[in-house]
């Protein structure tokens, strides 16, 4: 046998090798996404009590319309109320999802966007993410009677003005877990998967 045929046969074999460890490796990867759960929105120890009525306050948007919040809405509409601000990161990553959440739900959730803090500079921040159809509040009593403290912070209050779920949320996917915890009658996802364990 020549040099060069040999060299190909362990080639060919070393590729093989690699393929199966490929393989190996890619159903590890599956079997290892079944067992993780999803994080949902990262609950804080402190804070309002889910269950509870939400605080009541009426407020005005950047448009002049007035809100009332933490009210019982007899059209039977729920209410997802998220705190950012201009100058958080993470909240101008996640817009578009709000954005694309509040056009998904709309039949059932009315989207608020809260804040604190200078108007021009709140006013600004609306225009350059496009968010002028999406009611804006401007109000440090808001984020005082949530008892917001980190920022994206959000309140899923159902029709009623009762809590139904509250948290961080940094994703999509920490949007979404709001309406599954809601769904399901639980303060979050964590709580949902540690009484089914």
């Amino acid at each position: 046998m020549s040099p060069l045929v040999l060299s190909n046969i362990v080639l060919w074999v070393l590729v093989l090798v690699l393929a199966a460890v490929l393989l190996a490796v890619v159903r590890q990867l599956g079997v290892l996404h079944e067992r993780i759960t999803p994080a949902g929105a990262l609950m804080l120890n402190r804070g309002l009590t889910v269950g509870e009525p939400a605080p009541s306050l009426e407020v005005v948007d950047l448009a002049g319309r007035a809100l009332q919040l933490g009210a019982r809405h007899p059209d039977g509409r729920s209410t997802l109320l998220l705190f950012v601000s201009p100058s958080c990161p993470v909240c101008k990553t996640l817009l578009p999802a709000v954005k694309s959440t509040g056009r998904g739900e709309r039949d059932w959730l009315d989207l608020v966007l809260a804040s604190d803090g200078d108007l021009a500079e709140q006013q600004a921040f609306v225009r350059a993410q496009g968010l002028e159809a999406i009611p804006y509040v401007v109000s440090r009593a808001l984020g005082l009677a949530y008892q917001v403290s980190r920022l994206p912070f959000a309140a899923l209050l159902d029709e009623n003005g009762v809590l139904r779920a509250r948290g961080l949320v940094n994703s999509r996917e920490h949007l979404e877990s709001l309406f599954e915890a809601k769904r399901l009658g639980v303060a979050s996802l964590q709580e949902y998967f540690s009484g089914a364990a």
